[in-house]
């Protein structure tokens, strides 16, 4: 009766007191999360429910287990898997409570600033995001290492892995170079300020958002839903674009080819009138001006200014809408035509040596197709 009773109770006992202290912490946070709303650290801790009760449950076996005297034959196995439940269990619940801290300290400082400084919340946000992808993967390789040292096997090849530690350091150099260069430069872009989540980029010719930032890659969401990923070494090594590098207001270019004879002033005033129509226009300045002539056409340019890369993509399709309409409706003479005027031939010499006058050559000499063939009319 006794090697029956004595398995349940040390089993059932450590199951109901993990469960009992688990919902008691559960109980205590969920009052301490209703008291204080500003603070999430409380609610976010309730996510480490799951790893905190398999830790209680693991220690208070692998602590319990021999007095159990349950499946003695393999006593080793069972304490060594409870160890490996242990340490895992124990890494979980420590990046779990480190993500709350962090989420925490950003949620009270983006709070703070995303009115007065979004860039700055932008790259903390990104500095944040590599900072918790460092301290998972140095959590799971400490938790893996110690998993592997409960193995007798690992541990008497210790001596030999350190004998030839310098060796296998060069050859992992070697062989992931890239990948070691991309983790620098993930870095070296977190805290260098150069690229930041939400960012609007240039890569390629390719207008996007940055999306996500890892250790090893980069995703820009381009204007179409598309995503390219691109090693962050690539934004260490070549020229790109950073629409919100400092401050996020721009100014947009529009051209159009005009007649010689279109109405400049009006077509400023124009701007004008399209502009105050325009939400998205953030007016702080606009021009119109003559930039370049053709023999056929002349070019104007007018400068607008949005608030964001969004805004003026909208102030520049709408301008150029707009004011082609206005043309076409109000001035159709200011819009490109191509002359067709008959050529007219060059008189050749006399036998005198001088040129006729025009009245002397016939008009069936001097009338040529206006199409440059060089063919005279017959």
């Amino acid at each position: 009766m006794e090697n029956l009773l004595r398995p349940l109770l040390v089993v059932g006992g450590s199951v109901v007191l993990t469960l009992v202290i688990g919902w008691a912490t559960d109980f205590l946070l969920r009052k301490a999360d209703e008291r204080h709303h500003d603070t999430p650290l409380w609610g976010l801790l309730r996510r480490a429910r799951i790893p905190y009760q398999l830790v209680l449950c693991a220690a208070l076996l692998r602590g319990s287990y021999d007095q159990a005297q349950l499946l003695q034959s393999r006593e080793e196995a069972v304490g060594r898997a409870l160890t490996l439940v242990l340490i895992g269990s124990t890494a979980w619940l420590i990046i779990r409570i480190a993500a709350a801290i962090v989420e925490t300290s950003y949620s009270r400082y983006a709070h703070a600033r995303v009115h007065r400084d979004p860039a700055r919340v932008r790259r903390v946000r990104t500095q944040v995001t590599l900072i918790m992808r460092v301290v998972s993967a140095i959590v799971g390789v400490v938790a893996a290492a110690s998993m592997l040292l409960t193995f007798p096997a690992f541990k008497a090849a210790g001596a030999s892995l350190l004998a030839s530690a310098g060796i296998l350091g060069i050859v992992a150099g070697v062989a992931a170079q890239s990948t070691l260069s991309n983790m620098f430069a993930g870095f070296q872009i977190a805290f260098g300020d150069m690229v930041r989540i939400g960012d609007t980029v240039v890569v390629d010719g390719e207008w996007g958002t940055v999306e996500e930032i890892t250790l090893t890659f980069l995703t820009v969401r381009t204007w179409d839903e598309r995503r390219l990923t691109m090693p962050v070494s690539y934004f260490t090594s070549k020229p790109f674009e950073n629409w919100s590098r400092g401050t996020p207001q721009m100014t947009g270019i529009v051209f159009w080819h005009v007649d010689h004879n279109a109405p400049v002033e009006a077509m400023r005033d124009k701007l004008r009138d399209i502009l105050r129509e325009c939400p998205a226009w953030d007016g702080r300045a606009y021009n119109l001006c003559v930039t370049d002539t053709t023999p056929n056409t002349m070019q104007v340019r007018a400068l607008v200014t949005a608030k964001d890369a969004d805004d003026i993509w909208t102030v520049r399709v709408t301008v150029r809408e707009e004011m082609i309409r206005w043309l076409t409706r109000e001035h159709p003479y200011a819009l490109p035509r191509v002359n067709t005027a008959d050529a007219v031939l060059a008189p050749s010499r006399g036998s005198n040596g001088h040129r006729p006058s025009p009245q002397a050559v016939p008009a069936q000499q001097r009338r040529y197709h206006g199409n440059g063939s060089g063919r005279p009319d017959r």
